[in-house]
């Protein structure tokens, strides 16, 4: 499911594929390997671990190679053990492959395989396809390949090599992205543009059920079913400066700090703050369409979630359009009602978030409207929905998402404000929120100035094992949110809830251990959080609370307090998330947890 790269051109093939696998650490792994053909045979080293561990296997070792495939793993099926690891040989180690997905149906092929003689050593669905490739394979590589496909359910990205066919690789993808990078006498295939972009801008995205033949002048693209296809060369949308930490310890921390220009980077050219509105291009000519749906389905998965909660009070609170947030992984398994009437509006950082994407297609197959909101130019999402808009948010390295979060959010906004201008929000009153929007990323800078005051309740929160996060109305999905970077990246269990619904359970978990985190800015629900803040209290409850810049009610019921700039209520998510990102942050570095890469997780997430 992590990351896959490959090379075939003039220079030596090994460091450039150990180095392109360092580009996407960030993807999340267990594993890693890598296969050369040297001469006529296969040269593979692999093992569990980080790649640190991949280049103490490989020992200073320079094999004479200039073609070779690569891989980084996120178990699935198996054990994170080396013999899991890819890449996986064939019986006759005259086929090397390196896959991301799952292969639905490996369990009936491996019998099938097995009666016909071949041998497995891994416990892993991705062996499956080099003995089936293996078993079709005579003299033409390419075509054992779509062979092999067309009898698989499920989904992949793939690079295969063999010595019998020594001068290509050939790639092939359904459901999992695969870029193919055209350079001067080398070409370079990659999961992520990440792993490319140190070598080339030029690019060729491989769709569903499509499948490339690479050499070192770039590739043949056929459909699996041996119909040609004409690609066209496009640029990636960013370049190695933007992918390095730029002098920050983690790549979350710069990713945190950055989104005063990601969140301007979002409005420019789009906010029109003496309209009241915004031109967001990729929408038009489906504007009427959205405002006339009978309701607006927001799906997405984590923190896309999340966003998509917020962007249900905007569009109901704003633009009265009736609207339902799903989980992308449970959407199209409980047969939704979904129909022509219907806009889909599906949120992802990558694009190629699989539950998303099955949640998109599922709403399109019912005939609805599918938009696409995303962060990667070319992605999946990208290329299969109607209409949709880009966030602008530049790469996104670290696994727990932050800056594309904010962005989300404030395309949202956007979006809402065009739809409500075109019905209920008056002039006046819609200037007055893009007037307010426009202020965000200085505001923003103010609350990031409060990082080390931040990293010292960190210190406190650091010690101990769960956490409640409570907030209201626009900030209910915050606290959700706040909850998701505290445990993804700390390991710490904490707890979102809408604030009203603590004492219907969770207030038997309170006590002098428990920390509290509360949303408490001045805004229609005030009184009622305070209210929450005093039940706390009385049992002893440790109180944080993000407060609007001079509250002293509220600062003297709270332990600590971090305080926001005065901001208009459906703008407010924008800037009560920020404090809690830090939090996060600081809190799992002073834990020693691994930030950017935490255990576990990946950061597109491209299986079921």
């Amino acid at each position: 499911m992590c990351g896959i790269v490959g090379y075939i051109g003039k220079r030596p093939a090994l460091p450039i594929l150990v180095n392109g696998l360092k580009r996407l650490e960030y993807r999340g792994y267990d594993s890693s390997g890598v296969a050369l053909l040297v001469d006529d045979d296969i040269w593979c080293r692999k093992c569990k671990g980080k790649i640190k561990e991949l280049e103490l296997e490989i020992n200073d070792a320079q094999p004479n190679s200039n073609i070779g495939i690569s891989h980084t793993r996120w178990a699935t099926h198996g054990a994170p053990t080396t013999i899991n690891a890819h890449p996986h040989l064939g019986c006759k180690k005259s086929i090397a492959l390196v896959h991301n997905g799952i292969i639905e149906n490996y369990s009936i092929l491996r019998e099938q395989l097995k009666g016909q003689g071949h041998v497995f050593t891994s416990e892993t669905d991705t062996e499956v396809l080099v003995h089936l490739i293996e078993e079709f394979f005579t003299d033409d590589l390419p075509a054992a390949v779509r062979t092999a496909l067309n009898l698989v359910e499920g989904t992949f990205g793939i690079l295969v090599i063999s010595p019998e066919a020594p001068n290509l690789i050939v790639a092939a993808r359904r459901g999992s992205p695969l870029v193919i990078g055209l350079g001067e006498e080398e070409t370079i295939v990659g999961s992520d543009g990440a792993a490319i972009v140190e070598h080339t801008r030029n690019v060729i995205y491989l769709e569903d059920d499509e499948m490339a033949i690479v050499d070192s002048h770039g590739a043949v693209v056929r459909t699996l079913a041996d119909k040609k296809v004409l690609k066209a060369v496009e640029e990636l949308p960013f370049d190695l400066a933007q992918i390095q930490k730029g002098g920050y310890d983690h790549y979350m921390l710069k990713e945190i700090f950055e989104q005063p220009d990601t969140m301007f980077d979002s409005m420019r050219g789009r906010l029109q703050v003496e309209d009241g509105s915004a031109i967001l291009g990729g929408l038009t000519g489906y504007w009427e369409r959205v405002r006339s749906s009978s309701r607006l389905v927001i799906t997405g998965c984590g923190t896309s979630w999340h966003a998509g909660l917020i962007g249900e009070y905007l569009f109901e609170n704003l633009a009265r359009i009736p609207v339902e947030v799903e989980y992308a992984s449970e959407f199209r398994y409980r047969d939704p009602i979904v129909d022509k009437n219907d806009t889909i509006l599906a949120i992802t950082q990558s694009g190629e978030t699989l539950d998303t994407l099955a949640a998109l297609r599922e709403g399109r197959r019912k005939g609805a409207l599918t938009l696409g909101l995303c962060n990667v130019v070319g992605s999946t999402i990208a290329r299969e929905t109607e209409a949709g808009i880009y966030l602008h948010a530049g790469p996104e390295i670290g696994v727990a998402s932050t800056k594309a979060f904010t962005s989300q959010v404030i395309v949202l906004i956007q979006m809402a404000l065009s739809l409500a201008r075109m019905g209920p929000l008056s002039s006046e009153s819609g200037r007055r929120i893009a007037q307010e929007l426009a202020m965000l990323p200085e505001k923003s800078r103010s609350i990031l100035k409060q990082n080390d005051h931040i990293k010292k309740i960190a210190e406190k929160f650091a010690k101990h094992n769960n956490a409640l996060y409570l907030g209201r109305g626009y900030n209910y999905p915050v606290a959700l949110e706040g909850a998701l970077k505290m445990k993804e990246i700390s390991y710490i269990h904490a707890e979102g809830y809408p604030a009203a619904e603590m004492k219907h359970g969770p207030i038997a978990l309170i006590d002098e251990e428990m920390p509290v985190v509360f949303l408490a800015i001045k805004d229609s629900v005030y009184e009622k959080i305070v209210s929450n803040i005093e039940e706390v209290k009385a049992r002893g409850g440790w109180i944080i609370a993000v407060v609007t810049e001079g509250d002293t009610r509220v600062k003297e019921l709270a332990n600590e307090i971090i305080e926001i700039p005065p901001v208009e209520q459906c703008l407010s998510p924008i800037l009560t998330v920020l404090p809690l990102q830090l939090l996060a942050y600081h809190t799992a570095v002073l834990k020693g947890c691994h930030v950017d890469q935490p255990r576990n997780l990946a950061k597109s997430v491209t299986v079921e």
